[in-house]
């Protein structure tokens, strides 16, 4: 443990001499130091070099801002209704047994139907070690196509009352 230099000493002094003490107690007897106004010089260490300076990264010019990701953070009620598994959908698309194609198409035209339903459940299917669940795997990319993406606010994991892992939310943006 290294001993306190005279200027610390002399700033502990100071310090403690401006504290009251708590009542029933009394101030301890701080030995008076007189010290310069300057702090005493310390060995002098070699300056690091300063760090090449590093050209300013630019922002990529676009015209409009990106989108938010489909996990963007919606309304805190939306994930306490989830969590609780009180979220009831509007609309609810079982894609068993469907090919990818066909399941593409069933969900693009649920999204794209614009007949005032907010919530989708789109029930994948979580697929097996050996079979692994294809319709799950595309459906992030199918929701983030040009076509479909304006019209989704987010994509939520399904509470397991409504399939758990292998269903999702889709939540729709309100029509304008």
């Amino acid at each position: 443990m290294r001993r306190l230099s005279a200027h610390e000493r002399a700033l502990w002094a100071r310090v403690a001499a401006s504290v009251k003490p708590l009542p029933g107690k009394r101030a301890p007897e701080v030995p008076a130091v007189a010290v310069s106004a300057t702090p005493a010089p310390t060995p002098a260490k070699a300056a690091p070099k300063p760090a090449p300076a590093r050209p300013a990264a630019k922002a990529p010019p676009s015209a409009k801002p990106k989108p938010h990701p489909l996990g963007a953070p919606l309304d805190g009620t939306w994930d306490r209704q989830i969590s609780r598994g009180r979220l009831s959908p509007d609309r609810v698309i079982d894609l068993h047994g469907h090919t990818v194609v066909d399941a593409h198409a069933t969900l693009s035209s649920a999204i794209l139907a614009n007949d005032g339903t907010r919530v989708i459940l789109v029930v994948t299917g979580k697929g097996r070690p050996d079979r692994p669940a294809r319709i799950r795997a595309e459906l992030m990319h199918w929701l983030e196509r040009p076509d479909l993406r304006p019209h989704v606010a987010s994509l939520r994991a399904a509470h397991p009352r409504h399939g758990g892992g292998g269903a999702f939310y889709v939540i729709l943006r309100r029509a304008k």
